[in-house]
């Protein structure tokens, strides 16, 4: 018998969790393994925040909550946008999710109709694809290149826009390469853009935070102001206040489009926990020394990184503009030798040599639909760090190329 509807059959399960899956079976075993795969901040949570939560506990907080969000929660949100990015919302174009990820797939299925077309720009996060799969839509990768920075051209976007065209989907900065746009290139894509009024904009900005060398962020609907009521940008709080497991994204975008997802939210999950918001309320509305404190690691841990691979023949890294992923090109590896004497011809291999040889639990740039790269997560320790790039110096040495 099969259990599984069909729509499922050309969706994977996430390769960075399968990944980070692998490494802690293997550490159950025994194996010495440092996980490179999984996104995830190693800081805990800031104090006040878990205060935060602890209260509203104790005030009795503890009920189902409203299916779009707190009103407290949507106005920190609304709040944050506006003090931040210079984004006015009102509470009613604003939704409160289970994470990021939630707020896609809201919009995803509030929008799709079968077989309408979403621009992806790879490498991409690999469940944008799922999810417009499993809804029925097409997605249409569009190969953005380490030669032009991994990042899309006005040129590539006109030319891929058809009538079935639904979305557009950004990632800035972007998971998995840390790629940045110029204020000038976010404002040429808009120029495109406004030639095509029946594109939406998703502008996944989970990563504003952790930007690196004296960068600073401008939101897609703030570089484009014509362009707002046809944005949805989306944000959370796991990344820049090491809040994963808080579970907490939300959404700013046209009023309808947030009725329509918030319609989607009532029959999938209803409100996100209301602890959880009141948390991330604190997050939005309370000091931010600790996120300046975790971007100025992560970069630092960045530039570790890139210069450990610099030193090792065979794999490239350009320094990543932000978030904290390294997509290390791997070309030159293709078709070496194992001292196995296994052929490595593709980065699903070398992960997987990595993996065996050096204890190092990394992602191939397959999963991202560019390859051949292998993407490592730089969210762990420079003690964690600089184990994983001696291990991988020495297995890279060990190839016969």
């Amino acid at each position: 018998m099969k259990f599984a509807a069909s729509r499922l059959d050309p969706v994977k399960p996430s390769a960075s969790a399968w990944v980070s899956q692998a490494a802690k079976d293997a550490k159950a075993r025994g194996e010495d393994v440092v996980d490179l795969g999984l996104g995830e901040p190693d800081f805990d949570t800031p104090e006040h925040i878990i205060t935060a939560a602890h209260e509203a506990a104790l005030r009795g907080e503890t009920r189902y909550p409203p299916t779009n969000g707190t009103l407290a929660m949507r106005q920190a949100a609304a709040d944050k946008l506006n003090r931040e990015n210079n984004l006015s919302y009102s509470v009613d174009e604003v939704i409160i999710s289970n994470g990021a990820k939630q707020v896609l797939f809201n919009a995803m299925m509030a929008t799709l109709e079968p077989e309408d077309e979403v621009l992806l720009c790879a490498p991409y996060f690999g469940q944008y694809k799922d999810i417009i799969l499993i809804l029925g839509g097409a997605p249409v990768a569009l190969s953005c290149p380490a030669e032009s920075g991994f990042r899309l051209t006005p040129e590539q976007l006109e030319s891929a826009i058809t009538p079935k065209t639904r979305w557009l989907l950004l990632n800035l900065p972007s998971n998995p390469a840390g790629a940045v746009y110029s204020d000038d290139e976010l404002r040429a894509l808009g120029a495109v853009l406004e030639k095509h009024p029946h594109v939406l904009i998703l502008s996944d900005e989970i990563y504003e935070h952790i930007l690196f060398d004296g960068r600073k962020f401008l939101s897609f609907a703030a570089a484009n102001p014509s362009l707002k009521d046809h944005t949805l940008t989306v944000n959370g709080v796991s990344k820049a206040y090491a809040m994963t497991g808080w579970r907490i994204g939300y959404g700013a975008g046209p009023q309808p489009l947030i009725a329509a997802m918030t319609k989607v939210q009532s029959q999938i999950s209803s409100g996100a926990c209301a602890i959880a918001q009141a948390a991330a309320a604190a997050a939005l509305n309370g000091p931010q020394d600790a996120v300046k404190e975790f971007c100025a690691a992560f970069e630092a841990r960045r530039n570790l990184v890139v210069e450990r691979i610099a030193a090792i023949d065979g794999l490239t890294l350009d320094p990543p503009g932000g978030a904290f992923y390294g997509l290390i090109g791997c070309h030159a590896l293709i078709g070496a030798k194992t001292p196995d004497g296994e052929t490595l011809n593709d980065d699903a291999a070398i992960t997987a040599y990595i993996l065996k040889d050096a204890g190092i639990a990394a992602v191939p740039g397959s999963a991202y639909d560019l390859s051949p790269f292998v993407r490592i997560s730089t969210a762990a320790s420079l003690d964690v760090l600089a184990k994983a790039m001696d291990r991988l110096h020495i297995s890279i040495a060990k190839l016969n190329r």
